[in-house]
């Protein structure tokens, strides 16, 4: 069976939305919450440039559910044949795929926001008190096991599904 065969089984379409949602929404959310605590990090930096290490330490973390969310996406492209053999897949199977994409693009997608605003405060802490970075890590990294979970959900129903 070739591509295009494939393509004409809106299974397929399914399964590519899927892994859109999850790789799109979970990016999103990263660029923002990662946007947020670049802005407060930006102003620590200004008042003492040798915090810099720290605050990036800090920025990093809201990038991960992007991270989670592409992972979820290339595993879905892997299931479904994008890499290699391309596979049938029936519109049940991609209603199952699309539903896969559901946590971690959205639990992501909240999550990385919410775990901006906390690592933003964390810059915070970091202004006044830098020795105290790893407190301002936990609060953010608090956020982080939402995001887990979600994965985890993902994953789980990802290999769920038989072809």
């Amino acid at each position: 069976m070739n591509i295009v065969d494939l393509m004409n089984s809106n299974g397929l379409y399914l399964a590519f939305l899927g892994s859109a949602i999850a790789a799109g929404l979970a990016g999103i959310g990263s660029a923002i919450g990662v946007g947020i605590v670049g802005q407060a990090a930006a102003g620590v930096v200004t008042e003492d440039p040798e915090k810099f290490g720290r605050t990036l330490l800090l920025q990093a973390l809201p990038g991960t559910q992007g991270i989670y969310g592409l992972l979820i996406a290339f595993l879905i492209w892997t299931k479904i044949g994008v890499f290699g053999e391309a596979v049938e897949v029936s519109m049940q199977q991609g209603l199952m795929f699309l539903m896969v994409g559901i946590p971690i693009g959205l639990v992501g997608f909240i999550s990385a926001i919410y775990q901006g605003k906390a690592a933003a405060a964390g810059c915070s802490i970091i202004a006044k008190r830098p020795e105290e970075l790893a407190k301002g890590m936990v609060y953010a990294a608090m956020v982080e096991t939402y995001a887990v979970l979600a994965l985890l959900a993902s994953f789980l129903m990802l290999n769920g599904i038989r072809l």
